[in-house]
């Protein structure tokens, strides 16, 4: 369900404009509502067995996720919101459980909740337990196995003396099977009769009270073994307030400080430290920070099963110590003042910033040093219930930023990375409740709002279920809110902290870069200079992996621009870390492109010819490539090579190609910064023509002409050509029988025939072979040999 009435948000108001949360109409369903930089995308209202009216027996409680599911505490059990799409959630199951208030925590397959009013049983029946004393009544932890989320089933369960109030889950590296709860009662303290072991003892008294085993002035840690959570149980019930001079139980606060409120009204609920209202543990540091009604406490928890008090704070402004918030680096805490019990306006204009807020506190050396208070920015009417409530991280690398319930206030998220500072980021509010007391104040507004995995989820006391996404602006980044949503959990209860880390991101690495911007740290060129090379290496990374280098490009050219120190060094440090985390091929060389062609095209063989070569770069980043560039036939053989200049070079190719057609290959070998590359193109090489030869013309004369038979005698051939120089061989037939071969001398050739010829008439052939450069002639003739 969605508004119907929707009243201008902070974006839309000028500044001159009074804040939009100021005089929104009462509604119920539907309601009006104002936000600013976060927006509602979806609500589900209660319903079956957990609808009602505002107020009623079926209140909303605390909030719990495992995987894709939402699970919304309530005092009549819990249901399951299905929140894989979070513009969609849809209910996945109700589990009726009675017993309030319903505080629901995960851990794997088990699912723990808090019971403490006196209608709880054991068989989560919806009779009731009535009488002083009832073997059916539960006030506890349940444990509900949720390996089918759909269908729930109790487990097990542990009594204690003043019920639930809300619980923490406490797991520890050096005790993997089990796992530790630290139970918070608020409750009247039970009759022995009906749970063996409790005892009552008086409270609003400065006594020291040193004896006895009373349930007050302590906690309980319970033992849940994970393979068998139907043996868990209370292992150890430290007293954690304890006096470490006087050894008294009671050794933190008692009575009201002053007597009454700095308001000049009672102290409600009355700030008597004599259990926790909620604990919040961070296992990996081995610390928790107790909300303890009267103070704020520290805990060492490297012992889940006894942890030890290490510092306390009290403060006369605060009513009710009721939950703690430890940020990521755990070097800060803070409190938050349940002044009024969660049923009150307490963020009336008269109401001072400092009563029903959070108390922000630096740890130093262990112990908490105050800095300031933060509370809802802008006051809300006296038919609104408001006052601090629940709220969780939202993991912005390099910030601490927490999003807060403030009961019918809305909700509000800030910034207190500078603690004596704290700044509101966004909000999100409805007008009040006028349902079903139309000018009265009608319980509801947000229990709890938490983030998780890239959204911000609420339970509404009255309204159901919130789904909602932040906005970027000027005070957060699209790339902040991208990195927060980078961090994914299987599971979050916000008691039971964990440290985040980010994997380096352009989203991570920009967030801390618009941190540097809004700081002052980096402006005018040098921001604009890493922005341009910052968003070019983003766009290339968006290319895919063959873009790596030219990502690294513009990573290095930004860290040029960045110190090392304060928000610039923070910048730097993420941007190289981003840089170093892209995977690059050895060298991670600026890619490059080589073309190539032949020229003549087609050459003729015997004639020289070249490849001409260009190497240019892949996009504009870098110098022109340099080095040398080789052309090699499709054998490997090298046939020449070259030397680039402003990326181009001629390399002269070898006469003697064979005629055809060649696959020859340029390859460029690479610089200091540009990668090797090659590219392949068709040399073709015709045959060279053949000249034209010269006519020839032989002549012959046989000396005598008469030769005498068995004498001697000789053939002169003489060979002519036009425009040349006979040169070659002449052969001598006579009678079809080769006599004799010789070379031209000077166009003539002498024969001297020796052989015996037979007197008679003769045939004469004489044949010139001709040469490269005259054709071939012959002549014929006729002679007689006499005796």
């Amino acid at each position: 369900m969605l508004p119907t009435t929707v009243a201008a948000t902070a974006a839309q108001a000028g500044a001159a404009d009074p804040d939009p949360r100021i005089g929104l109409a009462p509604g119920y369903l539907p309601w009006s509502e104002a936000a600013s930089n976060i927006e509602l995308l979806d609500n589900d209202p209660r319903t079956g067995a957990f609808d009602g009216n505002p107020g009623a027996s079926s209140i909303n409680s605390d909030l719990a996720f495992s995987g894709d599911n939402a699970i919304v505490g309530n005092y009549l059990g819990f249901q399951v919101y299905d929140i894989s799409d979070p513009a969609e959630p849809s209910l996945r199951g109700s589990f009726l459980c009675p017993g309030g208030q319903g505080d629901v925590s995960v851990h794997g397959d088990l699912l723990f909740m808090s019971v403490e009013q006196t209608s709880g049983r054991i068989d989560c029946g919806t009779q009731g337990a009535p009488g002083s004393v009832n073997p059916e009544r539960f006030r506890g932890i349940r444990i509900f196995d949720i390996s089918d989320i759909s269908s729930p089933e109790q487990v097990g369960y542990v009594q204690t003396c003043r019920g639930s109030h809300t619980h923490t889950l406490v797991d520890s590296p050096s005790d993997p099977d089990n796992l530790y709860i630290y139970n918070s009662g608020t409750s009247s303290v039970r009759s022995a009769d009906e749970l063996a072991g409790c005892e009552n003892a008086p409270t609003n008294s400065n006594t020291p009270v040193t004896t006895g085993n009373p349930t007050q002035w302590r906690i309980d840690v319970i033992k849940v073994p994970l393979d068998a959570p139907e043996d868990a149980a209370i292992v150890s019930q430290p007293r954690i307030f304890t006096d470490p001079v006087t050894g008294a139980y009671n050794g933190l606060q008692n009575l009201p400080p002053n007597g009454t409120h700095p308001s000049g009204t009672n102290y409600s609920p009355s700030p008597n430290t004599n259990t926790c209202h909620d604990i919040t543990a961070y296992p990996e540091i081995g610390i928790a920070a107790g909300a303890c009604q009267g103070n704020g406490i520290l805990l060492d928890i490297s012992d889940p099963a006894n942890p030890v008090r290490t510092d306390a704070v009290a403060d006369v402004n605060f009513s009710y110590w009721h939950s703690a918030t430890i940020n990521n680096d755990g070097t800060k805490v803070i409190f938050t003042d349940e002044w009024g019990g969660g049923s009150s306006p307490r963020c009336r204009e008269t109401d001072r910033p400092e009563w029903g807020a959070n108390a922000i506190f630096d740890i130093v050396g262990g112990k908490m040093k105050f800095r300031s208070y933060y509370k809802l920015p802008v006051p809300q009417t006296a038919q609104e219930n408001c006052v601090a409530h629940n709220g969780s991280l939202v993991p912005v690398p390099g910030r601490d930023i927490m999003v807060q319930a403030w009961y019918q206030g809305g909700m509000s998220i800030f910034d207190f990375t500078d603690s004596s500072n704290p700044v509101e980021l966004a909000y999100y509010d409805r007008g009040p409740i006028n349902a079903p007391n139309p000018t009265g104040l009608n319980l509801g507004g947000f229990w709890s709002t938490y983030w998780y995995n890239g959204n911000v989820f609420g339970s509404e006391i009255a309204r159901g279920f919130d789904a909602f996404g932040l906005l970027p602006s000027d005070l957060l980044s699209e790339d902040e809110i991208a990195a927060a949503s980078e961090v994914t959990a299987d599971e979050l209860n916000a008691q039971h902290q964990t440290t985040t880390t980010w994997a380096p991101s352009f989203a991570v690495a920009g967030s801390y870069v618009d941190q540097a911007a809004r700081s002052g740290a980096l402006s005018g060129e040098p921001l604009d200079a890493v922005t341009a090379n910052f968003e070019k290496a983003r766009a290339y990374a968006a290319q895919g992996a063959s873009s790596a280098p030219l990502v690294r490009y513009h990573l290095n050219a930004a860290l040029k621009f960045l110190g090392n120190n304060g928000d610039q060094g923070t910048a730097r440090q993420a941007i190289a870390e981003l840089r170093d985390s892209t995977a690059c091929e050895a060298g991670c060389k600026l890619p490059t492109k080589v073309t190539a062609s032949h020229s003549p095209e087609p050459s003729t063989f015997g004639e020289a010819s070249t490849a001409s070569v260009t190497v240019a770069r892949v996009g504009t980043e870098g110098a022109d490539p340099a080095g040398t560039v080789t052309v090699t036939d499709a054998s490997g053989k090298q046939l020449g090579r070259a030397a680039l200049t402003k990326g181009a070079a001629t390399v002269e190719l070898p006469g003697n190609l064979p005629v055809g057609t060649h696959t020859l290959t340029a390859t460029y070998g690479g610089d200091e910064t540009n990668a090797a590359s090659s590219a392949t193109f068709t040399a073709t090489v015709k045959a060279a023509p053949v000249p034209a030869r010269a006519a020839s013309r032989t002549t012959v004369k046989v000396n005598p002409a008469k030769p005498r038979f068995k004498k001697a005698f000789r053939v002169v051939a003489k060979v002519r050509a036009t425009g040349a120089d006979a040169t070659g061989k002449v052969v001598v037939k006579v009678d079809g029988k080769v006599v004799a071969t010789k070379k031209l001398a000077d166009g003539r050739v002498v024969f001297d025939i020796r052989r015996t010829i037979k007197a008679g008439k003769h045939k004469l052939l004489v044949s010139y072979d001709g040469s490269k450069a005259v054709a071939p002639s012959k002549v014929r003739t006729s002679f007689r040999v006499v005796r």
